[in-house]
């Protein structure tokens, strides 16, 4: 018997009037009870089928599975029948369109999937509670009726109870499709474990349960989210390679105008482990409920906003966190050029009145941490958090970016922008600018034309400038000798960058300084500043760079005067606090340093180095109990960016020390030890060794590292015998003829 010779014949009292589709299992049709005078769907299992015990009896136990349910979004099994030896099962006949159909391969609308997942999860939530998994939803198998409900069709491979598992009941080819009319479908045909919406645990052939239906459940989503499939693959074999070992593109890289909050809620369905997954359908529908009640807020609120009386009226300051984007590229090397480009953007909203936005310092801590908006509405108190990403390869960038109102979880504004690479400042320009659009503040002409100053017209000059400014922060010798390179060719491919000129300064000075006392440093370090000057006298990072000469020269209070009025413009400016305290430091100031302590640290962020002048002003002023709370938290920060960076021997040297201080006698020898290791020429480790042998009562050892120290460069005299550390060398002749006192 064919499928079509059932048409126009009577099955029971069942007459068959139209076909609505096929499947692995069996043939739909539309058919009219006789007897109770309504349409039906009756599907019947095919011939070909029935010659298989085992299929038989799993034809029967849908029938079984499905009639135990009762639930306005599962279809309706009215009866499971024989006749002349045709097996077939009478359903609720269900007018509208498969989800399939309603997606196409275009995402749909925010309101629209989290309304249809709620629909699905409660569902399925019902099912589960009776013991039954359907083990093979898909967008095929939900139908959408004109009133935007959602039902579930085919529970043809759930198991009541303990039933053998998938993998026993799948067919020698589980890629069937159907041939369904999808324009007009009212029931779906059978399809027996389509791959691409297959949990790990189904691939792998093992036992399933109900976690196995929210992972299906997570695809479907992500479907609806993004217009595509989460696993892809051209075979079989392929797309089961990626269910069990890939994770699907974020879905606010995919789209970016989902909300970062969807994505989570799907990556938590997605989880490849099933006990990391979400563990009942009731967890993900409280997961969607919440979502949307925040996003209906939001909706609300930007709807009374648009109908207050009076038009768009200025807000009160807003508060914005820029966390930093996420570096898609796969490459850490990127990494620095992600950091700049978090950072300029911060950099560029900062100069919008009436916006605050939090410092990079204050950000810093979120960097690639698993953090909400509303996390960061709590503990930083911010109302908007910006999240994004950035991909590039070769002369191609992608950056997505997303404002989320961190009481709402609601995104104000998202968007990608697919662009070549020398169009960066263009997109940090536009982000900015749709950021003041959000939010409802009107730019002045002064800030437009702020926002569209670039730093440089060159990217590849922009480029070395980002990667030099990233190894410029840990001061070791060989690390600023690989950031002058950097800032060099950033400088011959654009003469004109004041903040490359202005960095060549500081590393010179620097040079001049701690490795190098001969004159060609700072003469170098004065021409970079003076370029910088005549280019830009406005930037504060310029300013730096004329305190780094003036210390340079021992003219402490002129520095300190400068930079003063660089942390009143910038208070986050690079290298602007550290270089503060060590002016006030050297001309003796150690009360202003320990006066200064809070507001430096938290301006620093995660530069260590700020922590240096101020235990040594602390231990200067006896404030005992004071500096050993700074230690602490200066060994916490050390051994936070040692586990980042582990190469860093300048972050060993400085731990090694407060190790010493407090009595970790080993792990100073060891951290000490290690820092030489790894840098033995460099005269900065020499002489944190120096101290910290010191606070070890080694004296010999520290006299002869002070020693080399000297010799590789270190010669600031001011420095060295302020330095309470090295009290213990102070009537040593030796000490007396590197370092002799002044006058």
């Amino acid at each position: 018997m064919t499928s079509e010779s059932l048409v126009g014949r009577t099955v029971s009292h069942y007459r068959i009037t139209r076909l609505l589709g096929s499947g692995g299992m069996g043939v739909v049709y539309e058919a009219e009870d006789t007897q109770l005078g309504r349409s039906v769907a009756v599907k019947v299992l095919s011939v070909e089928m029935q010659r298989d015990h085992s299929i038989l009896e799993r034809f029967q136990r849908e029938a079984r599975a499905a009639s135990a349910l009762n639930h306005p979004g599962i279809c309706t099994v009215h009866s499971i029948e024989q006749h002349e030896g045709q097996h077939f099962i009478v359903m609720e006949l269900i007018e509208g369109q498969t989800l399939a159909s309603r997606i196409g391969r275009q995402p749909l609308e925010l309101a629209e999937i989290l309304d249809f997942g709620i629909q699905i999860a409660d569902a399925l939530e019902s099912a589960h509670s009776k013991g039954i998994v359907h083990r093979d939803l898909k967008p095929v198998n939900l139908i959408v009726n004109a009133r935007g409900q959602i039902k579930i069709l085919d529970f043809g491979l759930a198991k009541i109870g303990v039933l053998t598992h998938y993998a026993s009941d799948m067919p020698p080819d589980s890629r069937v499709e159907t041939s369904l009319d999808r324009r007009d479908l009212t029931v779906a045909g059978m399809v027996l474990g389509t791959v691409h919406y297959m949990s790990p645990e189904q691939a792998r052939g093992q036992h399933t349960d109900a976690r196995t239906d929210l992972f299906s459940l997570g695809t479907v989503l992500y479907q609806m989210a993004t217009g595509i499939l989460p696993f892809q693959g051209d075979t079989q074999a392929v797309v089961f390679d990626a269910i069990l070992n890939r994770d699907p593109a974020p879905l606010t890289e995919v789209n970016p105008g989902m909300p970062v909050v969807l994505g989570q809620i799907i990556e938590k369905a997605l989880e490849k482990d099933r006990n990391l997954r979400c563990q009942t359908a009731t967890e993900l529908k409280t997961d969607l409920l919440r979502f949307k009640r925040n996003f209906d807020s939001g909706q609300r609120r930007r709807t009374e906003l648009s109908d207050s009386k009076g038009g768009p009226e200025q807000p009160a300051e807003h508060s914005v966190a820029v966390l930093y984007f996420e570096n898609l590229s796969g490459v850490k090397e990127d990494e620095y050029f992600r950091d700049g480009v978090t950072e300029d953007i911060i950099t560029e909203l900062s100069k919008i009145q009436g916006m605050h936005v939090y410092s990079r310092p204050t950000v810093l801590a979120y960097r690639d941490k698993p953090v909400t908006p509303a996390q960061i509405g709590q503990q930083l108190r911010a109302t908007f958090v910006l999240t994004g990403s950035i991909r590039r390869s070769g002369n191609r960038l992608r950056i997505t970016a997303q404002l989320v109102d961190t009481q709402t979880d609601f995104p104000l504004w998202s968007e990608r922008f697919d662009r070549e690479m020398q169009d960066v400042f263009e997109v940090q320009d536009e982000i900015a600018r749709k950021i003041a659009e959000a939010l409802r503040i009107k730019l002045t002409p002064q800030e437009k034309e702020a926002l569209a100053a670039k730093p440089t017209e060159s990217l590849p000059a922009y480029d070395h400038y980002l990667r030099g400014r990233s190894y410029a922060r840990r001061l070791t010798r060989q690390d600023l000798e690989f950031s002058l390179q950097m800032f060099n060719d950033a400088v011959a491919l654009d003469p004109d960058f004041a903040l490359a000129h202005a960095s060549i300064a500081n590393v010179c000075a620097y040079f001049f300084c701690h490795y190098d006392r001969e004159a060609a440093w700072i003469d170098r370090a004065r021409a970079a500043s003076e370029k910088a000057v005549a280019l830009r006298p406005d930037l504060p990072e310029v300013m730096v760079a004329q305190a780094w000469i003036l210390y340079s020269r021992g003219e402490y209070l002129d520095a300190a005067r400068i930079l003063r009025s660089v942390i009143t413009r910038k208070r986050d400016c690079e290298g602007a606090f550290y270089l503060l305290l060590r002016c006030l430091f050297a001309n003796g100031q150690h009360q202003e340093v320990a006066v200064l302590a809070e507001e430096a640290i938290e301006a620093s962020g995660s530069d260590y180095n700020v922590y240096v002048p101020i235990l040594n002003s602390l231990g200067a002023l006896g404030k005992k109990e004071a500096k050993s709370n700074i230690q602490q938290r200066s060994i916490q920060a050390l051994e936070a960016h040692i586990r980042e960076v582990p190469e860093d021997a300048r972050a060993r040297s400085l731990v090694a020390s407060d190790y010493a201080e407090i009595g970790r006698t080993e792990d100073a020898k060891r951290e000490a030890t290690m820092a030489i290791t790894l840098r033995p020429n460099e005269s900065s480790i020499l002489y944190n060794a120096a101290c910290t042998f010191c606070g070890l009562n080694m004296k010999a050892e520290a006299m002869d590292a002070l020693t080399k120290a000297w010799r590789a460069g270190f010669k600031d005299t001011d420095w060295v015998r302020r330095d309470p550390d090295l009290a213990i060398l102070m009537d040593d002749p030796e000490f007396e003829r590197l370092y002799p006192k002044k006058g």
